[in-house]
């Protein structure tokens, strides 16, 4: 089925890019305006984009009112933010932290959730999460109504318990059992159903085909 992106309104254009751009990591975002007052929310446009430096990318719409959200507001303001990583455990306290509360209102505690004082930057990681990135603006970008917001990951915090090798950086990634976004209002995935398809190197591929 083709569809025109040029000639469908936005709402049928989100639908379409949802359930299809699947699954999608989850950036549990917990940032701090200048007072000081925490806010946490889930972001499923986000994704890695580099590695020297490592940069993240997060996509921040707007609130249903078209207000700008508390997350944007404060990365604007204090140019710092720490993403947490969503797993099985952890997503139905992420999913209260998606409810539309008002500023005055901390939705970690809401949630029950507990926090841990990040290393370089002021908002602190949960610490529920088995991932947290500590991170700093690297660049705003306006995108219509949505600004995506370019990070720069300081540091980075993983669970000992999903370190299979620290000297040499291998982590047991299925045991982290993070969970990704699909299609709806609230269908996830879990990443520990795997299949393994190995990279084909230039000369295997090459004596393959001459066989």
């Amino acid at each position: 089925m083709y569809f025109d992106f040029e000639a469908l309104p936005a709402a049928d254009r989100y639908k379409l890019v949802v359930s299809t751009v699947v699954p999608r990591p989850v950036a549990w975002v917990v940032s701090q305006d200048e007072a000081g007052v925490l806010n946490a929310a889930p972001y499923s446009f986000f994704n890695a984009l580099t590695d020297d430096p490592v940069v993240i990318a997060i996509g921040c719409g707007p609130r249903p009112d078209g207000a700008r959200k508390d997350t944007l507001g404060n990365i604007r303001a204090t140019g710092q933010f720490v993403v947490n990583l969503v797993n099985e455990a952890t997503v139905e306290r992420m999913n209260i932290t998606a409810i539309d509360f008002g500023p005055d209102v901390n939705e970690l505690e809401e949630a029950g959730l507990t926090t841990i004082p990040s290393s370089k930057v002021k908002p602190p990681r949960i610490a529920e999460s088995p991932v947290a990135l500590e991170c700093k603006t690297f660049q705003l970008i306006t995108v219509g109504h949505h600004t995506i917001v370019l990070g720069q990951v300081l540091a980075m915090h993983i669970a000992d318990e999903a370190m299979l090798d620290v000297e040499k950086k291998y982590v047991d990634t299925p045991k982290l059992g993070l969970v990704g976004r699909m299609h709806g209002r609230g269908w996830y995935a879990r990443t520990t159903d795997r299949v393994e398809v190995p990279r084909i190197a230039l000369k295997d591929w090459q004596s393959r085909k001459g066989d």
